[in-house]
């Protein structure tokens, strides 16, 4: 991280860092360990998926003894997007002002995540991206690479969205950003979640900013990544797209017509 980004966010009122776990038991302690120690004035929140390999129990033995830490245990593996959606709900009810996403498996660093509350100082929402200037991948399959930069070149055409990794979950939202966008009637899952949010704040008229990051391949754990999310991506991200392109064309001719 640059000696030049501040360490102290006190101007950016109350952040919570919302963890989103299934069976990340091997990696669960020490985000929670590296998290805390990089934005120590952050609350976190762990919202396990009735993980059968014992996730749920050491968030709860860590927040025993943190009382930055908190937990909400659901009660089955229910999706990427309604774990958000719920600690969202979670955080707004409580009056957190800054709430931020984050993967558990460590493949975004806790350490670069005052960047990110640092860039928030100027924008609504901001996003730790890969497939920028500045932004890489280590150690992933070149397939992978190509899959989500093409990933994201589409919803780039399909959507009108000016954005380099709008599939990027690492993330700072402010608090008007998310109740400005109907958090409520978002219903994707997987990274499809990660772009609806991204449109949705780009159309309310958000600033949105995008930071470099260095993305790592887990170490330890499976990914939860498999066809049905890239289905859904595909499918609702066109649908988005042709929506949108004939909303243009309906102002358009009205306008005309006016």
């Amino acid at each position: 991280m640059s000696e030049s980004v501040e360490r102290t966010f006190a101007d950016l009122g109350r952040i919570l860092v919302v963890l989103p776990t299934y069976n990340e038991a091997d990696n669960l302690e020490r985000t929670l360990k590296r998290l805390r120690a990089s934005v120590p004035e952050a609350d976190v929140v762990v919202a396990d998926d009735a993980s059968p390999d014992g996730t749920g129990e050491i968030a709860d033995r860590v927040a025993a003894e943190d009382p930055q830490v908190h937990v909400l245990h659901r009660p089955r593996k229910a999706g990427l997007g309604t774990a958000y959606r719920e600690s969202f709900a979670w955080g707004l009810e409580r009056g957190y002002d800054v709430l931020c996403e984050m993967d558990c498996d460590g493949s975004h660093q806790p350490e670069e995540l005052p960047q990110l509350l640092a860039a928030l100082r100027t924008s609504d929402l901001v996003i730790g991206a890969r497939w920028v200037p500045g932004g890489r991948v280590k150690n992933w399959s070149k397939a992978r690479e190509v899959w989500s930069r093409c990933a994201n070149l589409y919803a780039r055409l399909a959507l009108g969205l000016p954005l380099g990794d709008a599939t990027a979950g690492f993330r700072a939202f402010r608090r008007a950003t998310l109740e400005g966008i109907d958090l409520h009637d978002v219903a994707s899952q997987g990274y499809c979640f990660q772009i609806e949010l991204a449109w949705r704040a780009y159309r309310t008229g958000f600033r949105i900013a995008q930071v470099p990051i260095v993305f790592l391949e887990r170490e330890y754990g499976t990914s939860k990544m498999d066809r049905n999310v890239m289905i859904e991506s595909f499918r609702r991200v066109t649908a988005w797209g042709a929506a949108y392109r004939v909303q243009q064309i309906r102002e358009l001719v009205s306008g005309k017509r006016r």
